[in-house]
Parts: C-alpha cells; structure tokens; sequence
C-alpha cells in the first residue's frame, strides 16, 4: 500500500488547527470520515447507517500525510473519524489531533494476537486507534512461473536467475525497511551507519528489476505478465484479482517481511465523538470486518479473527498462515523527520540512476 510520511510542515500546521474552537460546519444527522478507498464501499456502510439514522460522508485519502493536508484547510469539527497507517497514531495523539479511546469498547480479545500493538496505537498509557486491517508488502508472485519454495528465501529477487522478471512497488519505507531485513538489519534501528549496505543493496535490486512503478503499474505488470514478481506486494495486489488471476499469490519469506497495519480513530475535534465511536466499534465488529477485507479497491486481512469470511476467501488471503507471517513481520519502522528525509533522498537516487 502507499503510504507518504507526514512531513514537518504539515505536523505544525495541524498542530496549530487543533487548537481553534469546534467548527459550526459538523452536520447533524452526519458522520465525516476521512479514509482510504476500502472503507467506501455501499454494502460496509448502509447497515450502519441504517442502524443509526445517519448519513456517512467521506473523503477519499491515500495517507495520513494527505488526511493531514485536508484537515489543515478544515475546520476543526468538519471532521470525525480517521483510518490511518498506524505506525502515525503516536505522532497524531501527541498533536492533541486524536480522541482517547476505552479499549473497553472493543473486541480487543478477538484481534490477531501481535497486531494489536500498544507500541503503535498507545501514548502515555491512553489507547488513540484500533487496528481494523492488515496485509504485507512482501513478494507477490506468477505461480505459474515461479514456485513458493523458490521465494522462501529473501534474498530470492537479487538472483540473476530473475533478471528484468522483477517489478519493484514505488514506495520507498516498505522497500527499503525489507532491503534491511534482507542484510539482517532491524527496519526500526536503521541509523546513518547503514546507509552505504542499504544503498548497495538496493542498487542491486533496482539493477535486477524491470521497472519500478505505483500500485497501478507495478499490479498491472505482474497481472499481465510482463514481470513474475513484484518486491513489496502482497494479497492487496493479488486476492482482489483472484477471480481473473488465481495463479498470482504471495508470500512472507523466511526470514521475514514488511506488514501495512491500518487503525481508526475519532478525531479529538468531533462535536459526535459518541458516534464516531460507534462508528469505530461497527467497523471491528465481524460482519463489517469481513466486507472490509474483501473490499472492492483493495483485499486485507481484517483485524478480528472472527470476521466473516467464506472458506474460499480466507483461502485466498492465506488465512491459515497468518500466526507465523505476523510473528515475522515489521510493521512500517517509525522514522524521525530527518531519517525520512535520507532514506526518501537515497530511495530518489538509486531508484532513477540505476
């Protein structure tokens, strides 16, 4: 999934926002979500609204850096509910942007053991998201060409054997973070002493690569065939084309993987938090987490182990698997603004000199 890092103009702006007084502009009889596309769909939102006597609006966003951007040019008070990457709930909560959440009101029990991660979503003893989907940026890969034992090894995109049969998805955390475990190197503790092995390592990638692309391009060439791999996919690239493609999969090596990890949250703003709340709680629930996996823009697996899936998808996103890919997966490392800065500059310049 792409995810753009907040940036140092944006923290500060917002942080100013949150302090002015609460909007006139929050509907009654309305929720505002700002969300990812996988939150949009009719079938995930009617029987809420219906419950509830209420219209859901939403914005589209594609990061927190771009909710950020709206909520800058927002009032606060436009607003009630985030989705987010996680791996920002500290930051967003230390802003004052985020409402505490009671972990009393969800099914926290029933969540994936290891996704739930107070590491990510608790500041100063205070819980301010609940993880509500997950996946992996990984290797997605053409079983028709390549077999699973043949990329249970990390290192398996680096073989000359797969020169230019190899996509690289354009987003430079994920990739890099998984160029770190493929040196042995924790993605959370890089500091400036690993640059020149993450360069060299990465250059070699890029090299043995026959593009580099966004979701589009890079899902579009490993669908068509112009490559048989694509480094940092994962089941959002292939279980939503399944029906068309059944022989695209992926998989989490060996030696470990990168794990996207998206949470809720209500904003601190909200003149509804009662219903953003509830709103939160719908989401975990598992008749929604199951319509939220499956989503039309893209699949994940849902964060309640007792979502409501068929035999079929679970099947798909690998279900049975999920134990062992998450106790050996990396959520996103959280990056201080000026190590974002390095990676973004080396991830530019490998990338378009190679």
């Amino acid at each position: 999934m792409t995810r753009y890092r907040i940036g140092l103009p944006l923290l500060v702006a917002c942080t100013f926002l949150s302090g002015w007084g609460t909007s006139a502009r929050a509907e009654t009889g309305a929720l505002n979500v700002l969300t990812w596309c996988d939150h949009e769909d009719p079938a995930l939102l009617e029987p809420f609204e219906k419950a509830h006597n209420v219209k859901v609006h939403y914005k589209d966003i594609d990061s927190t850096g771009a909710a950020l951007a709206v909520i800058q040019q927002s009032h606060p008070g436009d607003w009630d509910v985030l989705v987010l990457d996680e791996t920002d709930t500290g930051r967003l909560a230390e802003m004052g942007l985020l409402a505490a959440l009671d972990p009393a009101d969800f099914p926290m029990a029933d969540l994936f053991e290891g996704v739930n991660d107070p590491a990510l979503n608790v500041v100063k003893g205070k819980m301010y998201s609940v993880p509500e989907k997950f996946g992996y940026n990984t290797v997605a890969y053409d079983t028709a060409h390549i077999k699973a034992s043949a990329l249970n090894d990390i290192q398996a995109p680096w073989s000359p054997e797969y020169k230019d049969r190899i996509a690289i998805h354009d987003y430079y955390v994920p990739i890099i973070a998984y160029v770190a475990q493929a040196l042995g190197k924790d993605p959370e503790h890089l500091t400036d002493a690993d640059l020149p092995a993450l360069r060299d390592k990465l250059a070699a990638l890029r090299r043995n690569a026959a593009l580099v692309g966004d979701i589009t391009t890079s899902q579009q060439a490993l669908a068509t065939g112009q490559v048989d791999i694509l480094v940092g996919g994962g089941e959002w690239v292939t279980a939503g084309m399944h029906k068309d493609r059944p022989d695209l999969a992926y998989l989490v090596p060996a030696q470990g993987g990168i794990r996207w990890q998206q949470g809720v949250a209500v904003f601190a703003s909200s003149g509804h938090k009662d219903l953003a709340t509830a709103f939160a709680r719908y989401i975990l629930s598992p008749e929604a987490q199951g319509k939220l996996a499956t989503s039309s823009c893209y699949w994940g697996m849902p964060a309640n182990r007792k979502a409501i899936l068929n035999d079929a998808d679970k099947a798909i996103l690998q279900w049975a698997q999920q134990p062992a890919y998450i106790a050996r997966t990396a959520t996103y490392p959280q990056l201080t603004p000026g190590f974002d800065k390095t990676l973004q500059k080396l991830w530019t310049e490998v990338m378009q000199n190679e």
